[in-house]
């Protein structure tokens, strides 16, 4: 069965358009309860939510469902996808559902769903549910007597704050430091703050007004624009910026200056790997990584493990590998000692927590390694146009003149109909020529296919 409503980061679409209607995840419940139901012991689900206004939908919409299929269901509100992931392993509850599009504007939406374990669910359990929801019948609904009741928990934010709070040495405080914290109009809103504040920080919120449709409206991870400029107007020691659903990090040193997820990988690396406590003699990160990061991994003795694209594929390597740290690029960063999932917040007082020790300013800690120039560019063309072999044989040559000081990647998106061209290596005009002309070719190439 071909995949329709999983992608490779659960289901997503636009607001009140089709799978995100109150229908099809009312279906969506219905049929995921029912996977999930072994036995006539009581059966339990937690849902969770960022704070977009579709949001209410949805969550009453799966509720329902989740009722219907005889699941009960605990509500806790706007919360971080990883606390929903820590949740549900604490409650013992036989699925985690967070209702989410992450990065993605007000309009878009979508629905996570964790395994018992907090881990997303495998590709084969996906299929099944969407088997279960193309197949849907009477048969699905419980009877009278087994349908689920649905309760709301009231502190599920302070078990979060503390959890997170816990992964952070005893006897660390942040006392003294001024951190911007960013949290996107998103689910961290008032859990992120709170943190920081708890721990000592002189705290200074942007992104905590959420209406609904401001979430990752220039702010967060993914517009850290506002973070840079107040960092520097209030003299801030670091920033942090979350996006929408708290699972992604991006981070803004003393001066303004940016850094990404592969810096925090080898900041926090480096500190694990001091501590004795990194584990696969590595780290885990996409092909997307820098090869900066590899080689620099390389002088400390440390191994870099590459995935694909998407934050799954790197969970699944390390749980498979014995890595307890991996992330992308793009700020998703996963210590699983703590977590099973992306975690920003708490990859952010893991990067805090090393400023403190290490006395030094967040330029220098958060500067481990010279990135190498990378250019990311989209060509809209069709899939099949990477089987031609007019355009085979130029990657080759393009490869080819890279040679080994640096890489080529190109792969179709998993979430647009595009084909993604990154070229890095050590000459940067040179990089930006190999990637223009091939997506100018691909582009020319896809007009005739």
């Amino acid at each position: 069965m071909a995949r329709r409503l999983f992608g490779t980061d659960g289901i997503r679409g636009r607001a009140n358009s089709w799978p995100m209607t109150a229908a099809q995840a009312l279906a969506i419940g219905t049929a995921t309860g029912r996977h999930f139901i072994r036995g006539d012991h009581l059966h339990r689900v937690l849902i969770g939510k960022d704070v977009r206004r579709s949001g209410y939908m949805i969550e009453s919409a799966l509720t329902a469902g989740f009722l219907a299929a005889g699941m009960d269901v605990y509500l806790v509100g706007p919360l971080p996808t990883p606390a929903i992931a820590m949740l549900t392993r604490s409650l013992r509850a036989d699925l985690g559902v967070m209702i989410s599009a992450s990065h993605n504007p007000h309009y878009d939406n979508g629905i996570k769903l964790f395994g018992p374990d907090g881990y997303k669910l495998s590709d084969e359990v996906e299929l099944a549910i969407e088997s279960r929801v193309a197949e849907a019948s009477d048969d699905d609904l419980a009877s009278p007597e087994r349908l689920g009741r649905a309760r709301r928990i009231d502190d599920a934010q302070g078990r979060y704050i503390e959890f997170v709070k816990a992964t952070v040495p005893k006897g660390l405080t942040f006392d003294g430091l001024r951190i911007v914290i960013d949290c996107a109009h998103g689910a961290a809103y008032r859990v992120a703050p709170t943190v920081l504040a708890e721990l000592g920080a002189e705290v200074i919120p942007l992104g905590v007004a959420p209406d609904g449709l401001n979430i990752n409206r220039d702010c967060g991870s993914t517009h850290p624009e506002a973070m840079q400029a107040e960092v520097l107007r209030t003299r801030a020691d670091i920033g942090l910026a979350l996006d929408g659903d708290a699972d992604r990090l991006i981070v803004c040193d003393e001066r303004g200056q940016i850094v990404d997820g592969d810096q925090i990988m080898a900041v926090i690396a480096e500190r694990m790997a001091q501590a004795g406590t990194l584990k696969g003699g590595g780290i885990v990160a996409t092909v997307m990584s820098n090869l900066g990061l590899e080689r620099h991994l390389a002088g400390l003795g440390l191994s870099l493990a590459r995935t694909k694209v998407g934050d799954r594929y790197v969970v699944e390597h390390m749980r498979a590998h014995g890595f307890n740290l991996g992330g992308e690029q793009s700020g998703h960063l996963v210590l699983s000692d703590a977590s099973t999932t992306g975690d920003g917040l708490l990859a952010g007082l893991q990067v805090v927590s090393a400023l403190v020790e290490g006395g030094k300013p967040a330029s220098e800690l958060c500067r481990r390694f010279t990135a190498l120039p990378q250019v990311l560019k989209n060509a809209k063309a069709p899939t099949a146009v990477l089987n031609l072999e007019p355009i085979r044989t130029r990657i080759g040559e393009a490869e080819a003149v890279l040679g080994r000081s640096g890489r080529l990647l190109i792969r179709p998106s998993g979430t647009e109909p595009v084909i993604r061209v990154m070229a890095e290596g050590e000459d940067e005009a040179q990089v930006r020529t190999i990637v223009s002309d091939l997506v100018g070719e691909l582009e020319r190439a896809g007009i005739g296919a």
